[in-house]
């Protein structure tokens, strides 16, 4: 990308891609564009390809999705994949008719079988089952990389795709019914602090997980864009995206830990074992995003702490 190349971000709001507009201003890209959603439904194909047709944009970031929570996946399975299913038919497909010149998707950790063997490589998408509770969200991605694949192959786009860890940082959705394990662990850590009880969280300890400063995410995102273009050969063979993590994970125990740590909570940890514990471990390989000479930054407790500093100034 050169610094005036018209850039389009869907969406602009939120963890992702507020992260990638963030960086993109930082590294003096100057001709991004983006459009909330009320200004643009990106479920609406005539509205999309409007957009598309009148705006022409060079390069597209898609990080556009709807995503929740482990329950609201479970509870609300229609609107995972019927949602994010529309967003992806109208983004890709206007990209290939208007011409962009590169597509970078931003997939998820979920598209992984429930049981892969770890470190997860990217050649064990569609080795086994996916985990119960967010399969319908997780098929909505795998199918956005299967979509990219395929018009790479038959159209000759540059359509890739990369599938980021658990992602935090400090401006974080902290709302205990739709946040996601890390910044509701630092409130309910906080408030039972305030508060003189015990702290009660969900799972039962075991399951592993990674997670990245979502800047570095950003990093890595802008970074692929301009040093990874798929060969005819890497298309053929569905190669065309690639894991972004620390390639560091940790259990839930130990988070909490962490967590319990920075926050200087001295009561005790209660764990609901009844709640549902998800994909035992989620490890990714990242040797191939590792050889383009990409690494990340931000190490999780200094992360954690940047957050809850954040948290502390809005209360």
């Amino acid at each position: 990308m050169n610094k005036n190349s018209k850039i389009y971000i869907a969406w602009h709001r939120g963890l992702v891609w507020s992260a990638i507009l963030r960086k993109l201003i930082l590294e003096w890209y100057t001709n991004i564009i983006f459009k909330t959603s009320k200004e643009l439904d990106l479920t609406d194909n005539n509205q999309v390809k409007l957009f598309f047709e009148t705006q022409k944009p060079e390069y597209v970031f898609l990080a556009a999705a709807k995503v929740w929570w482990i329950v609201a996946n479970n509870d609300f399975p229609a609107d995972f994949i019927y949602q994010n299913l529309q967003i992806q038919n109208n983004i890709i497909h206007n990209s290939h008719l208007n011409w962009v010149k590169k597509l970078l998707f931003l997939g998820s950790s979920c598209i992984y079988p429930k049981f892969c063997e770890q470190p997860m490589k990217e050649e064990y998408l569609l080795t086994w089952i996916l985990e119960q509770t967010n399969e319908p969200y997780a098929i909505a991605k795998i199918t956005w990389i299967k979509m990219c694949q395929s018009y790479n192959r038959q159209y000759g786009t540059n359509f890739i795709a990369c599938m980021p860890t658990n992602l935090y940082w400090p401006n974080d959705n902290f709302d205990l019914n739709s946040s996601h394990v890390l910044p509701a662990m630092i409130r309910k850590f906080h408030e039972a602090k305030l508060n003189n009880i015990d702290v009660v969280l969900w799972w039962d300890w075991t399951p592993k997980r990674e997670f990245l400063y979502v800047d570095d995410m950003a990093d890595a995102c802008i970074y692929m864009m301009n040093n990874f273009n798929p060969s005819k050969e890497q298309s053929e063979k569905w190669e065309i995206f690639m894991n972004i993590w620390t390639w560091k994970d940790i259990t839930i125990m130990q988070l909490a830990e962490t967590v319990q740590k920075i926050v200087w909570f001295t009561w005790k940890v209660v764990w609901d074992t009844n709640k549902p514990n998800g994909t035992p471990r989620k490890l990714q390989d990242v040797t191939k995003l590792n050889d383009l000479w990409w690494k990340y930054k931000t190490e999780l407790e200094e992360g954690i702490k940047l957050s809850y500093d954040w948290y502390l100034e809005k209360q």
